[in-house]
């Protein structure tokens, strides 16, 4: 049976394990063992007879904003309800924390639009643009679609037009 439960800084070597592929082939952004290390309590794992088999993270910019990011699982455990377990959990995580919006970066939109995340305009979300995306290559010809799972609060909306967005971002037809 997969559960999930906080991750641990023993868990990094497993977690570094199943996001690698992902990273290799620019499903999911790179991550440093070290830069795990630093995240450990960001991170949520599923485990299935003791093994880790999926991961997952939420980031907090505020209470106005949080993201689900590094979403894997083993390709070996795919069908089982890992990833749908572990963003449950960061969901919960991130109502404990009265967060109001939770957004997300994904080539898999139907996945997320089961748990109630609807698609976004990128403008909508600049902490994520100018926290990780402004170091991506893919940064004006990005091919992911902005999930958000809530509402913008008013205040991130007033922010919006002071950010001077320098070039509007793009998304690559399919």
């Amino acid at each position: 049976m997969v559960q999930t439960r906080n991750a641990i800084l023993p868990d990094v070597k497993a977690i570094h394990a199943i996001i690698q592929p992902y990273a290799g082939n620019g499903t999911l952004l790179p991550r440093t063992v070290p830069e795990l290390c630093e995240n450990i309590r960001d991170f949520v794992v599923a485990e299935e007879n003791g093994i880790i088999i999926g991961c997952g993270a939420l980031h907090l910019y505020g209470i106005h904003l949080a993201e689900v990011r590094s979403i894997a699982v083993d390709p070996k455990a795919k069908g089982q309800g890992a990833g749908m377990l572990v963003v449950e959990a960061l969901l919960e995580e991130a109502e404990r924390h009265h967060v109001t919006c939770v957004c997300l970066f994904t080539r898999i939109p139907d996945f997320f639009a089961k748990m109630g995340f609807i698609v976004a305009s990128r403008d909508e979300l600049p902490d994520k643009i100018y926290k990780d995306c402004i170091h991506c290559p893919n940064l004006y010809a990005c091919d992911e679609i902005a999930m958000v799972r809530g509402k913008l609060p008013e205040l991130y909306l007033e922010q919006r037009g002071s950010l001077n967005i320098p070039i509007p971002l793009v998304r690559l037809e399919r």
